[in-house]
């Protein structure tokens, strides 16, 4: 028997694989792909889904996926800590392209209405896209990234409160005032279920699937609660997403979050290709090329209307030039749930099917430029900060910022031989206390209000300011620094940072922490004095203590991490070995291995008597190494020494010999 849907699948993402290596090729994101996909296999093209309504289900079920981990990764906590972000800055943003955009409408002669509609469809970002590239890029906590963030949050939130809302413009609503109440009501009601699960239901099921150390019982559970919760948000006329949001809010709190996050990743990574390939499929290639130049006359109408917005929602919010216009240029776009939105419009009348194919058009070409932005954006950043903000206007803003952000730095204050650390994140606290703890002068910088909030609580040495910018540099003595520590996590402005300061001093050690062994290199040549890569720092602790496990000498250990880390690390990345160094030939000493035994069983002839007597040299051919007994170890081992019951004795010899000698201590 056939089935229509597969052949689909087979169809779209097959032509998906040949359209995405092609792009991969020519460096250019696979979402791009996707949506060249769905282009082509629309029905203005080739016309390959003949299950279009069944395609456009698959992609639902990605939005569900997307929204589930986004509330995973968020919670609770991490939503109070953006609050302000969230509901002021997402208010003034989705609020002003609002009515911006209704006013171009109306002057364009569309009625106020489908107007006010218009301005819901561009209020909205692409949370897929944006969040991916971010993460991606390792900026989702830069204070750029948690802007976009921070309003993407909010635009996920709000799209519900303007589906309910569609109706009513539409006129389709007899009692504005009861339909309002009813909205409310289901929204307090959905809050409390939450609450409930949150507090008492998941936590219960989540113990007992765990308990049952059934991997395919806590998948399949993971997956019914996001559907469970994302129907019963859909039942009550709220949307899929919110509740899939919600369901993700549920679990973030638990300790099961990471590994629920892991089950549906690839799910998710599945379903939200039927998302942008359905997208793709949905433009009228005829209507686009007929009617181009009014599409890319719309589409620069709504580039420059949000650039404004969101680049004025940042500066409210207190950010850096740079900071306002890297957030400008993450959340430009139109996203996925105006795509969501506009078929509710359709479906009450309330959107012209022409105005829709330009709303689409608009769409998919703003989806389409954004990676593209998202890669450059730093670039024209610093472009437009050196254009459009004259230098004696930044030298006084950032002298505002200094004098209004900057109480515990005494602007007078003589610092010298100081470390400048940039950056208030853990790194960032982990410095700041260990210099504070053996007395070295220190002065913090960050553009982070929250890190500068919590920074002022400890009363921290903090200023507010960009440390690549001059004025931020003299403040803080950079010519009488000893030492400067980037613990940021924007590549691109570690960058400017680390060329900032090598013009004012070439003396003084930069030290960067950075992601990725790949930026040590150009790092390095731009002024960097040492550079600290995450991803292999881990590896390099765990191999030491897998050493010592071996009984290297702490000598010998040091020398392999210092050649590893003076060689940037090549030991780690290359397949072949870099180097036949003697010190790894020891490592394994033939028929011989070092071992932690238990002492658990009395009833023999070792717990309770010295070594000497119970004979474990002679009759089991071992040497003990040492002994810990509760938290004492015992390394002054000689034949008085007595072994007891739950001891761990450390012992040297052969792996039979080893085993025999458990089985008497252990069973």
């Amino acid at each position: 028997m056939e089935i229509p849907l597969l052949k689909e699948i087979v169809v779209v993402l097959g032509i998906s694989i040949v359209i995405i290596l092609a792009f991969q090729k020519l460096k250019v994101p696979s979402i791009l792909g996707f949506l060249f996909a769905g282009i082509i296999v629309g029905p203005s093209a080739f016309n390959l889904l003949s299950s279009r309504h069944e395609v456009e289900l698959l992609s639902e079920i990605g939005i569900i996926f997307l929204l589930f981990i986004i509330g995973i990764e968020l919670s609770f906590s991490g939503l109070m800590k953006i609050k302000k972000t969230v509901f002021v800055g997402g208010g003034l943003q989705v609020g002003g392209t609002i009515l911006i955009t209704a006013l171009v409408a109306m002057a364009l002669g569309i009625d106020l209405n489908t107007a006010v509609f218009i301005g819901f469809l561009i209020s909205l970002s692409s949370t897929a896209i944006v969040l991916k590239m971010l993460q991606e890029k390792g900026e989702i906590k830069s204070p750029h990234g948690r802007i976009a963030l921070g309003i993407l949050i909010f635009q996920d939130i709000i799209v519900v409160p303007m589906m309910l809302l569609t109706p009513i413009l539409a006129g389709k609503a007899e009692n504005i005032g009861e339909t309002l109440l009813i909205l409310l009501v289901k929204l307090i009601g959905v809050g409390l279920v939450v609450f409930v699960l949150q507090k008492y239901v998941v936590p219960f099921i989540f113990k007992l699937v765990v308990k049952s150390k059934n991997r395919e019982l806590f998948i399949l559970t993971t997956i019914v609660f996001c559907f469970s919760v994302a129907w019963l948000t859909s039942s009550v006329g709220l949307s899929l997403a919110l509740g899939a949001f919600f369901a993700g809010l549920i679990i973030s709190e638990s300790e099961y979050s990471h590994q629920a996050t892991a089950n549906v990743l690839p799910f998710r990574e599945i379903f939200i290709s039927f998302f942008f390939i359905s997208v793709g499929s949905l433009l009228d290639i005829h209507f686009f090329i007929n009617n181009v130049v009014y599409i890319l006359l719309f589409v620069l109408a709504v580039l420059i209307i949000k650039v404004v917005i969101v680049a004025f929602v940042a500066l409210f919010l207190q950010n850096q030039p740079r900071t306002v216009f890297l957030s400008a240029f993450s959340i430009f776009q139109v996203g996925e749930f105006s795509l969501l939105l506009s078929t509710v419009g359709l479906q009450n009348d309330l959107l012209p099917d022409a105005l829709y194919q330009y709303f689409l058009a608009v769409c998919i070409i703003t989806m389409a430029l954004t990676p593209f932005v998202l890669q450059k954006s730093h670039k024209m950043s610093d472009f437009l900060l050196r254009a459009a903000i004259p230098k004696r206007v930044r030298k006084r803003m950032n002298k505002r910022k200094i004098d209004s952000s900057s109480q515990e730095v005494d602007s007078d204050h003589d610092w010298k031989d100081h470390v400048i650390i940039v950056g208030y994140g853990i790194n960032g606290q982990n410095i700041s206390r260990v210099t504070s703890h053996i007395d070295i002068p220190y002065v913090i910088v960050d553009m982070d209000y929250e890190a500068i909030k919590l920074a002022k609580q400890k009363n921290q040495p903090v200023i507010y300011g960009d440390a690549s910018d001059p004025e931020i540099l003299k403040h803080i003595h950079i010519q009488k620094a000893r030492v400067v520590v980037i613990a940021i996590s924007d590549p691109g402005a570690t960058k400017k940072i680390i060329s900032s300061v090598r013009l004012f001093s070439q003396t003084v050690y930069i030290i960067v922490r950075t992601r990725y062994v790949k930026e040590i290199e150009e790092n390095m040549k731009i002024g960097a004095d040492e550079v600290i890569p995450e991803e292999f720092e881990t590896s390099i602790e765990i191999f030491t203590r897998v050493l010592r496990q071996y009984m290297v000498t702490q000598g010998d250990i040091e020398n392999i991490v210092t050649s590893i880390r003076s060689s940037d690390y090549q030991m780690l990345t290359s397949i072949k070995p870099t180097s036949t160094n003697a010190v790894f030939q020891q490592l394994n000493i033939p028929d011989k291995e070092v071992a932690t035994l238990h002492v658990q069983h009395g009833n023999n002839n070792i717990a309770g008597a010295s070594i000497g007597e119970s004979g474990i040299g002679k009759n089991y051919n071992v040497t003990v190494l040492a002994i810990k007994r509760g938290r004492k170890y015992i390394s002054d081992i000689n034949p008085e020494t007595r072994i007891e019951i739950d001891d761990l004795v450390y012992i040297f010899g052969a792996p039979k010999a080893i085993n025999a000698l458990n089985k008497v201590i252990k069973f």
